[in-house]
């Protein structure tokens, strides 16, 4: 029986076509397709500016770098969330604080955010994890009362959102990722969003090496080559107009688990508010015999993940606080077969074995 991989990407012979195109015409480095890429993208997501950069992980760090953050502040964020969010304030010298999630979605939890408050703080940083949402009133409220800068880590939450307003452009600054497992991908890639012209032109500056001009450079700040190819560009421009199309195939495959698994008693949805906008790239599940589940699927040839570790178990974060709802979701949850490309019979298919298994 043929195997079904945990994630499928929709890729094909029109990305192949817009590179091939990129390439011919000479523009295989950052110039006008990168330009017209970031400008689309801004169209789309309802946002003044657009800054696309070489991953997710390098956004948030170019991000927390335009704010300014230096060694010894404090980034507040959610202990459930991809270590890069960690990993970004650290590499500035800044410390992560960690905040434990709500108990039925590992979101941050806007009610514990304001006790890890301290005087070294300078930013608040949600993550919408698979396009669910974090409360963005209730933080933008405490931001303001405690005078905090707010980043939206919404690598997961591409044209998600809710009121027809889009995730990570709620704030200050917001990061997506256009990883391979992403709403749109590039292979790699990632974007910064913002509606602030002096973020948006520091932002800039902090992509190429602290400079606008490679010829006659001025340079204004310490930056690094960040910069975005029109090669990957061009396969961006070409992913962003399959929006539509991979939104509606995202929702397919959820609906389809979620009514399925209402009759799986072993397996439980973890939700994504999908009437209310919300769009989930991944499938996440709870099973208290997330193992022996694991093992079951491969036995007949099905792919899933883990979900990953809570931040606070990463030895070099050195956080020993206690997080028991984080500890639900890192404990018992995973990632069932799902994708822009999972054939819809792979999902009829995943859910079969889980009636098996129940």
């Amino acid at each position: 029986m043929e195997k079904i991989s945990w994630w499928r990407s929709s890729v094909g012979d029109d990305e192949i076509r817009k590179v091939s195109e990129a390439i011919s015409s000479e523009n295989i480095t950052q110039g006008t397709v990168t330009a017209e890429f970031e400008g689309r993208l801004a169209k789309a997501l309802k946002v003044r500016y657009a800054v696309a950069t070489t991953s997710g992980s390098v956004a948030l760090l170019i991000s927390l770098m335009a704010a300014g953050i230096k060694p010894g502040d404090e980034v507040i964020m959610p202990n459930r969330t991809w270590v890069a969010t960690a990993n970004a304030p650290m590499i500035l010298g800044a410390k992560p604080v960690l905040v434990d999630v709500v108990k039925r979605a590992p979101l941050i939890d806007p009610g514990k955010i304001e006790e890890k408050i301290t005087k070294k703080t300078r930013i608040i940083l949600p993550v919408h994890l698979n396009g669910r949402g974090s409360d963005m009133e209730a933080i933008n409220k405490i931001a303001r009362r405690h005078d905090l800068i707010v980043i939206e880590d919404a690598c997961q939450a591409m044209m998600s959102g809710k009121s027809g307003s889009y995730y990570g452009t709620l704030s200050d600054i917001g990061c997506f990722s256009l990883g391979v497992t992403k709403f749109i991908t590039t292979g790699f890639g990632g974007v910064l969003v913002t509606n602030n012209n002096e973020l948006n032109e520091t932002m800039r500056l902090i992509r190429t090496n602290g400079t606008y001009d490679n010829l006659r450079p001025d340079y204004k700040m310490v930056g690094c080559n960040f910069k975005f190819s029109g090669m990957l560009a061009a396969m961006g421009i070409v992913q962003l107009s399959k929006a539509d199309k991979i939104k509606s195939h995202l929702l397919e495959v959820y609906r389809r688990y979620s009514e399925g698994l209402k009759s799986i008693k072993a397996v439980e949805l973890i939700e994504v508010n999908i009437e209310n906008g919300e769009v989930p790239i991944y499938v996440e599940a709870l099973c208290k015999k997330r193992i022996e589940l694991i093992k079951f699927l491969q036995a007949r040839n099905i792919d899933t993940r883990p979900a990953l570790p809570n931040v606070s178990s990463v030895k070099y974060v050195n956080d020993n606080g206690n997080y028991p709802n984080s500890d639900v979701f890192a404990e018992n949850a995973l990632f069932l077969p799902c994708g822009s490309a999972q054939p819809l019979e792979n999902v009829d298919r995943v859910l079969k074995a889980l009636r098996e298994f129940d």
